[in-house]
């Protein structure tokens, strides 16, 4: 297997996306003996490389598949046998019809599959061609990696994948590592309570040499994710406290009751749509339990 030559944790490359798209910084870095994380632009990518062939968990863009198959060509030849999707959103499965084509095939759970397919149309190359209810396990390159299905967290359908011999975690967008709070999808049956249920379980399971992959933003470690769970149940205690003086989410989104925890917003994601997803989402808990 051909190896990369990484500086420090990271190689940095720097590569014009296809079809016009402004330069994408692809970064890869090393997290065990078969297993590297590439960012770019979307959901981080486990690749997994051995003597059985290669395996990601997401795909990004369908725009940037030929650059990422670049980066994953630097580090073994050969088309991947499986790609994984953690969840159905764009930019985790955006490349699945190109992966498809080369001969990659899809994993996902059940919800997944049927979210996919009312996008894209049955038959579609986006589909998994492998679907799972509760949870699933990969035998593959020396790993066992168990596939875990959480209802109702970030979506319906995702899935925390776990790497037993690596003790390593890819989390999906169940955990965002970037100094914010995460994207409750109510629409696509999100719920913050079914979030943190998932936080709970990963962290009970995983010890404190986990390496620990988020959707968006850096690798980290048991500590970080334990701190993120405590910052999810300070925002849903808040927002409780603030449903219960203001009743609508008007008065509610005035008050900014997340304004004390200080963190950092996106301009896809701003404040007041969090605020918004976390009242609908505590709204519903309310209103059927």
């Amino acid at each position: 297997m051909k190896k990369l030559t990484l500086a420090g944790a990271f190689a940095t490359i720097a590569v014009a996306s296809l079809n016009t798209w402004a330069k994408v910084e692809f970064k890869i870095q090393q997290i065990s003996s078969n297993l590297h994380v590439l960012y770019g632009q979307g959901g981080n990518i486990a690749i997994s490389t051995g003597e059985d062939g290669i395996y990601l968990v997401d795909d990004q863009f369908a725009k940037l598949s030929e650059d990422i198959k670049k980066q994953i060509s630097q580090l073994q030849p050969g088309a991947p046998e499986f790609v994984i999707n953690t969840h159905h959103h764009g930019d985790h499965t955006g490349g699945n019809e190109n992966f498809a084509n080369a001969g990659s095939h899809v994993i996902a759970h059940h919800n997944v599959y049927n979210r996919l397919k009312e996008k894209h149309g049955e038959g579609s190359s986006y589909l998994p061609v492998i679907s799972f209810s509760k949870d699933l396990t990969l035998h593959f390159n020396g790993e066992h990696a168990h596939l875990w299905h959480f209802a109702h967290a970030h979506t319906d359908g995702d899935a925390i994948i776990f790497y037993k011999n690596a003790n390593v975690v890819h989390m999906g967008d169940i955990f965002f590592n970037l100094n914010s709070l995460p994207f409750v999808d109510v629409d696509s049956g999100g719920n913050l309570d079914g979030l943190i249920k998932a936080v709970e379980a990963t962290v009970e399971r995983i010890d404190d040499k986990t390496k620990v992959i988020p959707g968006h933003g850096p690798v980290t470690d048991k500590q970080s994710l334990t701190s993120y769970l405590a910052l999810l149940k300070h925002a849903k205690q808040l927002m409780l406290a603030s449903m219960k003086e203001h009743k609508t989410l008007e008065a509610i989104q005035a008050a900014r009751p997340l304004a004390p925890l200080g963190l950092s917003y996106s301009g896809w994601l701003p404040e007041t749509r969090v605020t918004k997803l976390f009242y609908r989402s505590l709204s519903q808990h309310v209103q059927t339990n």
